[in-house]
């Protein structure tokens, strides 16, 4: 055990978390999503499997981490619902509760599914939250700075 690290966090996400730099991507997905064969690509190449977890749990010990990219618009990306790009599911009102936590307000963009599929190919790193079974529980998250003082800039 550490201080003051959530213990959801296991040495291969602390890794990537801090291999990661500025822009840099992760996803989080739920247990449904094609990980294996998307991460392939990734700079991982595998996925990192968080068992008895689910998008709630991840986001809040990943997000406990990981600083979000101010310099971008949306620095979380969520997956659509399948004909209903706008609808707000319950897995992504718990990621944007889970960004907000740090009394900032983030802005959550959308992406379609295929579209979703390929920019996660592209990331960092897949974790996949396996107690997750809600389905669009899908985000990219792009990794921001932490400045001189500690703080997100």
């Amino acid at each position: 055990m550490l201080k003051n690290i959530d213990p959801i966090l296991n040495a291969e996400l602390l890794y990537v978390l801090r291999a990661m730099g500025h822009g840099d991507e992760l996803v989080i997905v739920d247990s449904n999503f094609p990980s294996t064969s998307v991460a392939s690509t990734t700079v991982m190449e595998e996925p990192i499997e968080l068992e008895g977890v689910d998008i709630p749990m991840a986001a809040r010990a990943i997000l406990s981490l990981l600083p979000l990219d101010s310099f971008v618009e949306e620095p979380v990306i969520r997956m659509e619902v399948v004909g209903a790009p706008e609808e707000i599911v319950e897995c992504h009102r718990d990621m944007q509760t889970a960004m907000d936590a740090d009394g900032r307000t983030w802005k959550m963009g959308h992406m379609e599914r295929h579209a979703f599929y390929e920019r996660a190919s592209n990331a960092f790193a897949v974790v996949t939250a396996m107690n997750e079974r809600r389905p669009y529980g899908c985000f990219v998250l792009t990794k921001g700075v932490i400045g001189p003082d500690g703080n997100v800039v």
